[in-house]
């Protein structure tokens, strides 16, 4: 028996990218705003209070690259994954339900990417029971969940905190995907793309930021349609993972991931349609990504 936790649609502060906001403009690759900045990309936990940050968009950004998911690769390929326990006995295995998640997206976006004929690398992946000092070259970001360091290809999975501990619903597995979503954007180019037109001018940066974490959110969606049939869950289990996902949109201050009705856009396109190439936020129009 799955237990539904649905959670309310609130204002919150991005958890994991709150590194702090000086960090904000840096991450992914931004220009930096302190020596000690790094590219990182993170993911937010709902149900916090939202940083009074606020970036006027002028114009739509452009594509900053051309097909990088072909679609002559098609869909990404059914696999199965069956969900291991988060905690068994009343002892949490969130590392053991991590690692299954990870090696399910090594071996979907592995096949795929030999499909399309192109060469992957798998991220690095790193555990922490608690955050460390320093995590990728820098001071660990406060109040961290999951998060991607770009520069050095690396999945960070705290195993403590809201986003993992006792949950019984889809959000961590999700989150999973999502990170890794950065991961594919980094070995595309769409990165080093996207940071490039980032540093032309600071009119669209806001909004390039969120087509870029709008399409990991669709990439997560197309893995997550693609291990669908072996997660034992129920429909009443993805309208709960969509209730976590709007709750974890930015409705307000911090506007870099979107807002929570486009959060739940792209990641249902992407798990309808079982294509990364549905995935292409960046010719979307600008209301699709606010």
């Amino acid at each position: 028996m799955v237990l539904i936790v649905k959670l309310p649609t609130v204002h919150y502060v991005p958890v994991t990218r709150a590194l702090a906001l000086a960090a904000i403009l840096a991450v992914t690759g931004l220009p930096a705003q302190s020596a000690q900045a790094a590219a990182l990309t993170s993911e937010q936990v709902p149900g916090q209070v939202a940083s009074q940050v606020t970036s006027q968009v002028t114009k739509p950004a452009a594509r900053p690259v051309a097909n990088p998911f072909p679609k002559k690769a098609g869909k990404l390929a059914g696999t199965s994954c069956p969900e291991t326990p988060i905690s068994s006995g009343g002892i949490p295995r969130t590392r053991q339900y991590l690692e299954t998640v990870v090696k399910c997206l090594d071996k979907s976006w592995s096949a795929y990417f030999a499909r399309a004929g192109r060469s992957f690398a798998k991220p690095v992946v790193r555990y922490f029971e608690e955050p460390a000092s320093t995590v990728c070259g820098i001071r660990w970001p406060e109040h961290a969940a999951a998060f991607y360091c770009t520069e050095r290809g690396t999945l960070v999975f705290p195993l403590t905190g809201g986003w993992i501990e006792g949950r019984t619903d889809l959000y961590p597995f999700k989150v999973a995907a999502h990170e890794y979503g950065h991961h594919l954007q980094s070995v595309t180019g769409i990165r080093r793309s996207y940071e490039a037109r980032a540093r032309t001018g600071r009119a669209d940066r806001a909004e390039l930021k969120r087509r870029y974490e709008l399409q990991a959110d669709c990439l997560s969606g197309v893995f997550m349609g693609s291990v669908w049939g072996s997660l034992a869950r129920t429909e009443a289990d993805w309208a709960a993972l969509l209730d976590a996902t709007r709750a974890s949109g930015d409705e307000d201050g911090d506007r870099s991931h979107g807002k929570g009705a486009n959060r739940v856009h792209w990641l249902t396109r992407g798990y309808r349609s079982g294509s990364p190439a549905a995935c292409d936020t960046w010719s979307a129009p600008p209301a699709k990504v606010s």
